[in-house]
C-alpha cells in the first residue's frame, strides 16, 4: 500500500472496496493510530490493532460496502481488536473496561469525535503522536525512523530507500523505539508549560533533518530527494494545523515552503546542480512562494520576534523575492544572519553570513571572516568552508590558490553533484 506497511491487497478484491481501503489508511493512517494509541496506551498495540483493522476491511468492504465513515470504522474496529487483545493478557483493568464500553457503543471518548464523526478533522492526537515519536529517550534516528513510519505513514523499505539503509535497519530501529517508549512508560500526550515547548524543538529538528536530507542529499547520486523533503513539508504543515499559534512551527513551515520553491530550478536536465546564480527564476514555484510567505508573516505575528527558523525563512525571503542574485537586499540578509547567529550560533551560521558580507562588501571583506572562522578550527573535515574560500579567493583573481581550496572542498564533498559543481570551478580557472 502506499503508505503503512499494511496488508497486500488481494488481486481480486472488487475495486471500489480495494480503493477506498487504499485511500482512507493513505489520508488517515496517522489519525487512525494515534486515536488507538490515546485510547490503549500503547502504540506498539495501536499500530496492530489498526493494521489487523485494515486487513478485515479488505474482506468485509469490497463483500458488504464501503461504510459512511472509512476511518470512524477502522478506529471502532481497531477497538475491539485491543479489548481481544486485552483479554488474551488477562488485563481486565479499568483501561480494558473503558475500551469494552467505547467497543460497545461504536463510539469512542469525546476525542475521538473527529475520526469517528467528522473524518476530515485533525485533532490533537496526532500532535501527540509526534511529541511522542520524537521522544528524547529515543535517538534521532529513532525519531526520524518512526515519525516517518507513523506519522508519516511511510513503508519501512520506503524509509531505507529515503536514507539509503537497509529495510532491516529501519525495522530494527522502529522494533527498538517501540520497546523504549513502553519500557520508559511514555504518556500519550501532548505535554504542557516548558515541557512542550523543549518537546517541540525536538519534533521541529526531526521535521527539519528530514526535508533537509532531501533537499542536499548526503549520500547517493542525485542532488535532491524530493519524495523525502516534501514528506518533510507535509509533517510541517500538519504540525502548523495543529499548533497554528506557535511561532517556530510556522517559520519552520515558511522556511521548508520557500526552500522548496526553488527546487524546479536547482537540477539541470542532466541531473546537474545548478548554481543560485545561474538558475532561472522564472521556474521558481510561485504558489509555494506565497505560502511561504504568508507562513512567515504569521509567524512574525504569533509571537515577539522571530525564532531561529523565523530568521532562516526571513533570510529565504530575501531571495524568493529577489529578480537576480545581484539585486538581493544583500545587507539586510547579514542583519538577519547576525541576529540569526545571537539566537542560534553555530560554524555554519557563521559561513553563511561571510558569504553574505562577500556579496554585500566585497569579496575581501567575507574572505576576511572565512579566514578567522578557519583558525578557529570550526568546521574541520567539511567540504563547506574550503568550497566558500576558494570561490572568494577566485573572485579576487587569486586563482593558484582557489585552485587548492576548491579541491579540497571537491575531495571532502560527500555529494557527486556538488563535487562535479567544484571540479567544473576548478577547470575554468586560468592554467597555471
Amino acid at each position: 500500500m502506499a503508505r503503512g506497511d499494511g496488508p497486500a491487497l488481494s488481486p481480486d478484491a472488487p475495486g471500489e472496496g480495494r480503493a477506498a481501503v487504499e485511500a482512507v489508511w493513505r489520508t488517515s493512517a496517522a489519525r487512525i493510530v494515534a486515536t488507538l494509541a490515546r485510547s490503549t496506551g500503547d502504540l506498539a498495540l495501536a499500530e496492530d490493532v489498526a493494521q489487523e483493522a485494515l486487513a478485515e476491511a479488505l474482506v468485509s468492504w469490497p463483500r458488504d460496502g464501503v461504510p459512511a465513515n472509512p476511518a470512524g470504522w477502522l478506529v471502532t474496529s481497531g477497538r475491539r481488536r485491543a479489548v481481544d487483545a486485552f483479554r488474551r493478557r488477562a488485563a481486565l483493568d479499568d483501561r480494558y473496561a473503558a475500551l469494552a464500553r467505547d467497543a460497545g457503543r461504536g463510539d469512542g471518548p469525546a476525542g475521538d469525535a473527529d475520526l469517528l464523526h467528522d473524518p476530515d478533522a485533525v485533532g490533537d492526537d496526532v500532535l501527540a503522536l509526534m511529541f511522542v515519536a520524537c521522544h528524547p529517550v529515543l535517538s534521532r534516528e529513532a525519531q526520524v525512523a518512526l515519525t516517518l513510519r507513523v506519522v508519516g505513514g511511510l513503508t519501512t523499505e520506503e524509509i531505507g530507500r529515503a536514507f539509503l539503509v537497509p529495510t532491516a535497519t529501519v525495522q530494527a530501529r522502529i522494533t527498538r523505539a517501540k520497546k523504549t517508549l513502553s519500557a520508559a512508560r511514555v504518556p500519550f500526550a501532548v505535554p504542557s508549560g516548558p515541557e512542550r515547548r523543549e518537546r517541540l524543538a525536538s519534533v521541529l529538528a526531526v521535521v527539519y533533518l528530514v526535508f533537509t536530507e532531501g533537499s542536499t542529499a548526503t549520500s547517493g547520486d542525485d542532488l535532491l530527494r524530493p519524495d523525502l523533503a516534501g514528506e518533510g513539508v507535509r509533517l510541517a504543515r500538519v504540525l502548523a494545523h495543529l499548533a497554528p499559534d506557535e511561532p517556530e512551527v510556522l517559520g519552520l513551515l515558511a522556511l521548508l515552503e520557500l526552500t522548496a520553491a526553488r527546487f524546479p530550478a536547482r537540477v539541470a536536465d542532466d541531473g546537474s546542480a545548478v548554481l543560485l546564480e545561474d538558475q532561472d527564476r522564472r521556474r521558481w514555484d510561485r504558489a509555494a512562494i506565497r505560502r511561504g510567505r504568508a507562513a512567515r508573516a504569521a509567524a512574525g505575528r504569533a509571537g515577539n520576534g522571530l525564532g531561529a527558523y523565523g530568521l532562516q525563512a526571513a533570510i529565504a525571503e530575501c531571495h524568493a523575492v529577489a529578480p537576480s542574485v545581484d539585486a538581493t537586499d544583500w545587507e539586510r540578509v547579514v542583519l538577519l544572519y547576525d541576529a540569526l547567529g545571537r539566537l542560534a550560533p553555530s560554524p555554519v551560521v557563521d559561513l553563511n553570513r561571510a558569504v553574505a558580507v562577500a556579496m554585500a562588501h566585497g569579496p575581501a571583506a567575507g574572505l576576511a571572516l572565512v579566514a578567522r572562522l578557519a583558525d578557529s578550527g570550526a568546521l574541520a573535515g567539511s567540504h563547506l568552508l574550503p568550497s566558500v574560500r576558494g570561490e572568494l579567493l577566485r573572485r579576487l583573481g587569486r586563482d593558484a590558490e582557489a585552485r587548492d581550496d576548491l579541491a579540497r572542498a571537491a575531495a571532502l564533498c560527500p555529494n557527486p553533484r556538488e563535487r562535479r559543481v567544484l571540479q567544473d570551478k576548478i577547470a575554468a580557472l586560468p592554467a597555471g
